[in-house]
């Protein structure tokens, strides 16, 4: 470093760096754990990528976890919505997955026969 002009660009670059990690909008988080991939968790995610791409959404990130609570209720799928409200879906298998894309994701309306922890539970798929 050679001057304060050349740490400001270091500075702003790093902000810019920090910015383009951070993910806006709406998740879907996906437990990837040792007893999650056990329990078909690989299954559950790509289920939930290709019925996505199937209803060409795009503005909803798919992200894996590690560890994301009980095993005993693995699959385990957090949806988060654009409020930062998290719904978490338990025992997840591949026709509750795309419950969560066709009603949650589309229609806005929390799967609450899967829910384990929700704060405003709006409708039953």
């Amino acid at each position: 470093m050679k001057s304060l002009s050349e740490l400001e660009q270091m500075k702003k670059k790093a902000k810019s760096d920090m910015a383009a990690r951070s993910i806006a909008g709406r998740k879907i988080i996906v437990g990837m754990g040792t007893s999650g991939i056990a329990s078909g968790a690989r299954d559950i995610m790509t289920a939930i990528i290709n019925d996505l791409h199937k209803r060409e959404i795009s503005d909803v990130t798919v992200l894996l976890s590690g560890f994301l609570g009980n095993p005993e209720l693995e699959p385990i799928v957090e949806v988060i919505d654009t409020d930062g409200h998290k719904t978490v879906y338990t025992h997840v298998d591949q026709l509750t997955a795309k419950a969560i894309v066709a009603d949650h994701i589309v229609n806005g309306n929390v799967c609450s026969d899967a829910v384990q922890l929700s704060g405003d539970t709006k409708q039953t798929c």
